[in-house]
């Protein structure tokens, strides 16, 4: 994701469009559209209807991207976002904060395998007993 800082507008007096936005983010416009479809963004509306994006949107557009980073479903997002109580807000954090944590722990073992594979010196890797040890775990399971 590009950085924030890239864009060379004074943020304090200037609003940014659409395809400042998506270039920034290195989104496509369609994205940031559909976020405000749903919810997700309420950018200002100028002369004949154009979208104008504030700081504050940046940093929405910016959340937004985190969290779907760590998995959590627009839905989820949105709730987060909208959520006027910090209690539901952080409750929306803790219901996905479980699942992350999962999902890091099969990756991890996943690139442990993977690991294990290409340091190898054994003749056939299918057949390696420490490639095969990784598995153990899913072969046991019934």
């Amino acid at each position: 994701m590009p950085a924030m800082l890239g864009l060379n507008v004074d943020m304090k007096s200037s609003l940014l469009t659409i395809g400042q936005v998506a270039d920034q983010f290195g989104l496509p416009t369609h994205v940031l559209r559909h976020w405000e479809s749903i919810g997700l963004l309420a950018p200002a509306r100028v002369t004949g209807g154009r979208r104008r994006y504030s700081r504050d949107d940046l940093f929405r557009v910016a959340s937004i991207l985190r969290a779907k980073q760590a998995g959590l479903p627009l839905g989820e997002i949105r709730e987060f976002l909208t959520a006027g109580d910090p209690t539901a807000r952080k409750d929306v954090l803790r219901r996905n904060h479980r699942a992350l944590l999962d999902r890091m722990a099969a990756l991890r073992a996943a690139l442990d395998l993977l690991e294990t594979g290409l340091n190898c010196t054994h003749d056939d890797i299918a057949t390696c007993p420490n490639y095969q040890a990784h598995l153990e775990e899913l072969v046991a399971t019934p």
